[in-house]
């Protein structure tokens, strides 16, 4: 690097003027890419970008954002704001891109620095035993209404919880015995600086793959049948023409659990619970990743898998024919 940071030396000895600082840049990659994404993309984006990314790097020259300055924006985001390493590491891919973009754009191709992102701790998930599924249906079966057996319905197919926010009853199939997902639900920051500060927003899912058709089980299939409203554009947990959010289906989710004594349970236990009962149960891997939504077998066996401990027993005590 020269005497001004706007100057970067080439290994051929050539000396590149960059033009504008990295806030310019930033600004320059959310607006050509922003028809690009999906709104829920652009809003987290737009986030990542204007809480972190400009407040440390915004009068920066891009040459200037080095291996070592990449460190340090590392460690402060970790140790000081105290964020976890999934969050960092989606920060830092978007001061990558910012970077990588920078560097296209200017007349001589720039390096960008190394990124060395933090390693994701993997967490211990919460699945339900066979006893506490057990406890949790005979509970959601008493006094059903469309709220138990959308949790119900989570629990018997795997379904993610803006999946189940946003179904509505006429992609349930009574004689087919499925369920179409096409649309999800969450709540975004609102960018609209004169409405609330969050909206909810009904979209495609975040995959191709999770636009699927699941079948449903006998039971299931015979409780939708009974408990079918009228209106075939109804939402599945309402019946109504009016929805009920994520937020608010966790917290119902929550209360429930603590009736039935379970402690730990949260929506993505329903997911982790089925996937696993699956597998307990011989389900074929290819067809329970379609069913989950995956793009590939490998996210299913990685992620959502678990082992009960009577599983393993029973696979361990194969090793008595060695005598062992």
């Amino acid at each position: 690097m020269l005497k001004s940071e706007n100057m970067y030396k080439r290994k051929d000895g050539r000396t590149v003027h960059i033009r504008h600082r990295l806030g310019w840049y930033c600004d320059l990659w959310l607006s050509m890419h922003r028809g690009t994404w999906k709104e829920s993309t652009r809003v987290r984006y737009e986030m990542i970008i204007s809480k972190h990314i400009l407040p440390a790097f915004r009068d920066c020259w891009p040459a200037a954002v080095t291996t070592g300055k990449i460190a340090a924006f590392t460690n402060l985001l970790l140790e000081e704001k105290g964020l976890s390493p999934k969050t960092v590491k989606d920060i830092l891919l978007v001061l990558h891109g910012v970077l990588q973009f920078s560097a296209k754009l200017s007349d001589h191709p720039l390096p960008v620095a190394e990124f060395i992102y933090p390693k994701e701790r993997k967490k211990e998930v919460r699945v339900l035993s066979v006893e506490e599924q057990n406890r949790l249906v005979s509970y959601l079966l008493r006094e059903m209404d469309f709220c138990k057996l959308g949790i119900l319905l989570a629990l018997s197919t795997g379904i993610r919880i803006g999946e189940l926010c946003a179904l509505r009853w006429n992609h349930v199939s009574i004689s087919e015995k499925t369920i179409r997902i096409t649309d999800t639900m969450q709540r975004l920051k609102n960018t609209d600086s004169h409405g609330a500060r969050t909206k909810i927003l009904i979209g495609a899912p975040k995959s191709d793959q999770s636009v699927r058709i699941i079948p449903l089980t006998e039971h299931i299939a015979a409780l939708c049948a009974s408990a079918k409203p009228g209106k075939q554009d109804a939402f599945f947990l309402t019946g109504n023409e009016h929805f009920m959010e994520p937020r608010a289906l966790q917290y119902r989710l929550k209360k429930y659990a603590m009736d039935c004594s379970l402690s730990g349970v949260h929506f993505h236990t329903l997911r982790h619970t089925f996937a696993t009962r699956c597998m307990e149960a011989g389900v074929e891997i290819k067809s329970l990743s379609e069913i989950l939504g995956h793009a590939n077998t490998s996210i299913t066996l990685e992620c959502y898998i678990h082992s009960s401990m009577e599983i393993k027993r029973k696979n361990i005590n194969k090793l008595s024919v060695f005598g062992l």
